[in-house]
C-alpha cells in the first residue's frame, strides 16, 4: 500500500489567493488551508493592473506555512499574462483583464478574422478581456514591442518557482489561440492576426513536470529540497472540473466563484454557428475532454453590491433576501454592463427600469434579485448546452464558493427543474492536488478521481421545488439566451 503524500495546491482567485495543502492516500483526501491572502488589483495612470509581486509573496509565505510537501502545483484565473523580457525579467505589472484597454478591439479582429471563422476556429466564445483582443490592444506598445516571452499568470509564478517556462494546456485555450481540434496552437490565425506565438514556451499538459523549487525559493520557505513543481489543469476552472464528484456522464456543472462557468464535459468541441450565437466556449480539460460553458457574471454582482454597502454581515443579508418574493426582477447575469466594478447596485437598479420591471430598493430586494438572475442565468446556459449537443442531463453539481449560498443552490435547483449536489466548495484546489497525485501515482483516471471526492467531501443534495413554469416566464422578460 503506497503511503499518503502531501500537496501544496496555489489556487490564486480574483479577489484573493491560497496556499492549500491536501493530503492523499487510500480512501485518504483531505484539504486543509495553509496560507490566504488578499488580490487586490491597483489603478494606475496607465490603467488597472495585478500586483502580480504581492501575490508571489503571498505564494511564498503559503509554501512556508505549508511545510514539507511532495509536489507543488499552481492554479488561477485565465487570460491574463506577464511579458518577460530576453534576460527573463518581468516587463511591468500584468494588466487586469477589467482594464479599459480592449474596448471595441473585437470589431478590429474581426475585420481580420471574421466572428464566424474565429470562432470555428478556436471554439472560444466572445469575451471583451480575451488574450487575443488584450495582445491585439497592446500591439503597437513599447512593452510588447520590447518582450520575448509571455507567461501566462499561473505559469509566470511557476517560472518564478523553477526558472524553467512552460505554457499549460488548459489555460492556454482561453488564449482565443489554440485549436480545440488539434489542442495545439492555431499556426495560421495567429499568423494572420500578427499574433507572434514564439512568446508562448512549449505547451504543457496537466500530470507534466515542471521543475523543482530553486535554491533560492527553498531558502526562502524554509523548505527541504528537492520539491517538484507539478503542471496541473492551471485554468482554475480545469482544475474545479476535474474534482466534480460525478458519476456517469448526465451531468451539468456550475463552477461558481466570482464567475459562473456553467455547462458540460465533452468528448470534443462544438464548433457550430449556433453555439456561436449562443456565446459558448470550447475550453479544454484533462484528459482530452472540452470544457463546454458558457462564462456568467457570477457572484461578482453580490459582491461588489455588498463592498458598495459597507460588508453588511452575509448571512443576514441572505436571510432578508430569501423572504423577498421571488422572481420579481431579474437581469441578464451575462451582460458586459455589468463587467466593470462600481455603483454595482445602481446599475441593477437601471437595468431593472429599463426593461420595465419593477425597481428592486432595498438591499434585501436588490440581493433577491442578483440571486433569481443568477439561477435563471444557470438554467438558461444548461438548457441551452443540452439543446446545442443533444448531452441528457439529469443532475447538476454546483462546485466552489456557492456551494456555501444556500439560496443560490435551491433556486438553482428549482430553475433547473433537476436535483443540485453542491459541494466541495474547495474544488479548484482539490482538483488541483488530485492532478499532482496521479502524477505521484496514488490516484488513477478521472473516474477514480471523482469517486475519491464524493466518499471524502461533504455535500449537500437540493431537489427542485414545483414546476419551472414561473422561471420560464422570467426567462421570457430577458429574451432569447
Amino acid at each position: 500500500m503506497t503511503a499518503p503524500k502531501s500537496f501544496a495546491a496555489v489556487d490564486l482567485g480574483a479577489s484573493g489567493g491560497r496556499v492549500m495543502v491536501g493530503r492523499v492516500g487510500e480512501n485518504t483526501l483531505e484539504l486543509a488551508e495553509a496560507h490566504r491572502f488578499p488580490n487586490r488589483p491597483v489603478r494606475t495612470p496607465e490603467g488597472l493592473r495585478w500586483d502580480v509581486l504581492a501575490l508571489y509573496a503571498g505564494v511564498l509565505d503559503g509554501l512556508r506555512a505549508a511545510g514539507r510537501v511532495d509536489s507543488v502545483g499552481i492554479d488561477s484565473w485565465a487570460v491574463d499574462y506577464g511579458l518577460l523580457d530576453a534576460d527573463g525579467a518581468l516587463l511591468g505589472n500584468p494588466v487586469h483583464y477589467r482594464d479599459a484597454r480592449t474596448e471595441g478591439i473585437a470589431e478590429k479582429v474581426w475585420a481580420s478574422v471574421p466572428a464566424a471563422e474565429l470562432y470555428a476556429a478556436t471554439g472560444l466564445q466572445y469575451a471583451p478581456f480575451n488574450t487575443l483582443y488584450q495582445l491585439t490592444a497592446a500591439r503597437a506598445s513599447a512593452q510588447l514591442a520590447s518582450a520575448r516571452h509571455l507567461l501566462l499568470i499561473p505559469d509566470l509564478l511557476a517560472y518564478w518557482l523553477t526558472g524553467e517556462m512552460g505554457t499549460e494546456l488548459t489555460n492556454a485555450s482561453t488564449t482565443q489561440l489554440i485549436d480545440p481540434g488539434t489542442r495545439d496552437w492555431s499556426y495560421g490565425l495567429a499568423e494572420r492576426l500578427g499574433v507572434d506565438l514564439r512568446l508562448f514556451p512549449p505547451l504543457r499538459r496537466p500530470g507534466d513536470p515542471a521543475g523543482t523549487l530553486l535554491p533560492h525559493v527553498l531558502d526562502e520557505t524554509g523548505t527541504a529540497g528537492p520539491v517538484p513543481v507539478t503542471t496541473v489543469g492551471s485554468h482554475d476552472t480545469a482544475s474545479a472540473v476535474a474534482a466534480v464528484p460525478a458519476t456517469g456522464e448526465k451531468f451539468a456543472y456550475i463552477c461558481t466563484g466570482t464567475w459562473s462557468l456553467a455547462g458540460l464535459e465533452l468528448d470534443a468541441p462544438v464548433l457550430t454557428e449556433a453555439s456561436r450565437a449562443a456565446n459558448f466556449t470550447n475550453e479544454l480539460g484533462l484528459d482530452g475532454t472540452v470544457r463546454y460553458l458558457r462564462n456568467i457574471m457570477g457572484l461578482w454582482l453580490l459582491q461588489e453590491c455588498v463592498r458598495e454597502w459597507g460588508d453588511p454581515d452575509l448571512g443576514e443579508l441572505l436571510a432578508a433576501a430569501a423572504e423577498v418574493a421571488p422572481l420579481r426582477s431579474v437581469v441578464d447575469a451575462g451582460d458586459a454592463a455589468f463587467l466593470a466594478p462600481g455603483r454595482m447596485p445602481s446599475r441593477i437598479a437601471d437595468a431593472c427600469r429599463a426593461s420595465g420591471q419593477p425597481v428592486p430598493e432595498s438591499r434585501a430586494e436588490i440581493t433577491r434579485c442578483v440571486l433569481d438572475s443568477l439561477a435563471l442565468a444557470h438554467r438558461r446556459a444548461i438548457e441551452r448546452a443540452r439543446s446545442l449537443t443533444g448531452r441528457p442531463v439529469d443532475v447538476v453539481h454546483i462546485v466552489g464558493g456557492g456551494t456555501r449560498n444556500e439560496l443560490l443552490c435551491r433556486l438553482t435547483a428549482d430553475a433547473c427543474g433537476l436535483p443540485v449536489v453542491a459541494g466541495p466548495a474547495e474544488a479548484a484546489a482539490l482538483g488541483n492536488v488530485l492532478v499532482q497525485a496521479r502524477a505521484h501515482g496514488l490516484v488513477g483516471d478521472r473516474a477514480e478521481m471523482r469517486d475519491l471526492v464524493a466518499r471524502t467531501q461533504p455535500l449537500r443534495r437540493y431537489e427542485p421545488r414545483g414546476d419551472t413554469a414561473a422561471w420560464r416566464a422570467a426567462e421570457a422578460r430577458l429574451g432569447t439566451p
